[in-house]
């Protein structure tokens, strides 16, 4: 993912309780290709990429319910 798909990413695991670190693949180049890594160092991108989608998509209604 590039740096703004990255920033986006980040704020949704933020937002969601998503763990994870969202760091460059290459360290001194911040426009390099970006990935997820658990507190283990492995890359998560995948899973924690799912993990936001679904959680975007079960976002809670907010309102009210009108009977007849």
């Amino acid at each position: 993912m590039n740096t703004d798909t990255a920033f986006e990413v980040y704020a949704a695991m933020r937002q969601h309780g998503i763990a994870g670190t969202v760091v460059p693949v290459t360290p001194d180049d911040p426009a390099s290709t970006w990935i997820v890594l658990d507190a283990d160092g492995r890359d998560v991108t995948t899973a924690v990429l799912a993990g936001v989608a679904a959680a975007r998509a079960q976002r809670a209604g907010r309102g009210f319910i009108v009977t007849r």
